[in-house]
């Protein structure tokens, strides 16, 4: 076999394959066995069929095909391997010359990782949030803790603001009650906005055993984003009382014994989140200007599939479970299709350009993942997708992205060592020293680079 390489962009090659008939042999007498098992002939024994009686009756075309089908991957596989290129994606196949007993040309075009030179990116420099607690954040935090602790009682009185009222409920839709339309003993907290626009308004000022009827938008089920007649009826009314802030209080809400302990913690654990916060900021920021600093060639076949991905994640999975569709999504958000469309082609294109840029840091620096480091960021994944680890990772294993797993936490080590190397300031000139928290940096990196295994998409593969 023989082959070639023309360059075509920066992300594009096309590779140029010769192969001797000879070298077909092992394909030419796989089809032969292949047809030999999926055809009857007359006068000769299933499988035991000549290759002769199959070219006579069945067309050597037939063999030939088949066998092509057959060798192509293999050939296509050994000329990567031989130009030492890192394809990305299904190749485009084209069968250029097939002179039967002499020779087999094809052509390949495949997208490829570009080459990429990353720049000194030790002069980065960004600002972050300052970690400020006050005091109104403590005490809306307490207050907070203080509504988890509110008892209800029944009140002989009209609904009011605040109240936790028990209702029943009936939906209509062009006059006909809707199957998932009914619901019975709803608990329903007046102003909390939870349930339906319009219940607020329907159900203040009614006692135990009024109704009401108001018109509303359904959010979920059959008939989501319909128009609806709802009534609904109060069968109880409850006023809510919350407990004195006092030391009392404390020792029901907490391990503490003083309401004083109760706030300092309160205190620490704010500001434990603002440095969470101002940490994935800081690597964000760094990330815009590491991206900002490289050139980076985005292919545009892998582009047009991260694109559609993402679409299709959106509309298949997450507005599915919500019960809304495209257009009521962006009726929703305030956007037009056509903003939409630029949003999600900028997100695609940062999420292609980050892989590449980190991957390429990642060798650069020869940086390893260790088990320790992939069990702990499978343990985060599974805690945040709502799986046990267990779960988590057989599905992690039967999905084969195990290698996927492993990139994530590679990019967060890569984007780390910027991070460090970087100077960080609060918005109060303070120089902030980060932890090298790669777990962190890794969630960063998979919240930019989602839907995007770039990596993944190289598999060798080929259809003509």
């Amino acid at each position: 076999m023989k082959s070639a390489v023309e360059t075509l962009n920066p992300t594009r090659v096309r590779l140029s394959i010769e192969v001797p008939f000879e070298e077909l042999k092992d394909s030419l007498d796989a089809a032969y066995k292949k047809i030999n098992q999926q055809v009857t002939v007359k006068g000769f024994r299933k499988g035991k069929i000549p290759a002769r009686v199959i070219d006579q009756r069945f067309g050597r075309g037939a063999v030939l095909e088949e066998a092509v089908n057959d060798a192509l991957p293999k050939f296509y596989t050994e000329a990567v391997n031989e130009a030492e290129i890192d394809v990305l994606g299904q190749p485009e196949v084209d069968i250029t010359e097939l002179k039967d007993g002499e020779t087999l040309n094809f052509t390949a075009e495949v997208d490829v990782r570009p080459t990429i030179e990353i720049p000194d990116y030790s002069g980065i420099e960004v600002e972050v949030d300052a970690v400020e607690v006050t005091d109104e954040d403590i005490e809306k935090s307490v207050e907070q803790l203080r509504e988890r602790f509110a008892s209800t009682s029944p009140v002989e009185r009209a609904a009011e603001d605040g109240d936790v009222v028990t209702i029943d409920l009936e939906a209509k839709v062009d006059g006909e009650v809707l199957e998932d339309g009914v619901a019975s003993g709803v608990s329903y907290t007046i102003g909390s906005g939870e349930l339906l626009d319009g219940i607020d308004d329907a159900v203040k000022g009614l006692e135990a055993g009024g109704e009401a009827t108001f018109t509303s938008e359904l959010k979920g089920g059959s008939a989501a984003g319909k128009e609806a007649e709802v009534t609904v009826k109060v069968t109880q009314v409850a006023a809510r009382e919350l407990p004195e802030l006092d030391d009392e209080f404390a020792q029901l809400a907490s391990e503490f014994d003083t309401l004083e302990e109760l706030r300092a913690d309160s205190r620490k654990r704010l500001e434990n989140m603002k440095q969470y916060d101002q940490a994935t900021q800081a690597q964000e920021r760094v990330l815009e200007k590491l991206l900002e600093l490289v050139e980076v060639p985005v292919p545009e076949k892998l582009l047009e599939d991260e694109i559609n991905t993402r679409k299709h994640n959106l509309e298949h999975h997450q507005l599915g479970q919500m019960g809304l569709d495209l257009e009521k999504y962006l009726e929703i958000q305030g956007k037009t299709a056509e903003e939409f469309d630029t949003e999600t082609k900028d997100a695609a294109v940062k999420g292609i350009k980050t892989q590449f840029v980190l991957d390429e840091l990642v060798k650069r620096e020869k940086l390893n993942v260790n088990q320790e480091e992939l069990t702990e960021h499978l343990m985060r994944r599974a805690a945040s997708s709502g799986m046990s680890p267990d779960q988590f990772a057989q599905a992690v294993v039967e999905g084969g992205q195990v290698p996927l797993l492993v990139g994530e936490v590679a990019r967060g080590k890569a984007l780390a060592v910027v991070v460090e190397a970087a100077t960080v300031k609060d918005t109060n000139g303070e120089v902030i020293d980060l932890d090298d928290d790669e777990d962190e940096t890794a969630e960063t990196v998979e919240a930019t680079s989602e839907e995007t295994p770039a990596e993944d998409k190289g598999e060798d593969k080929t259809e003509a």
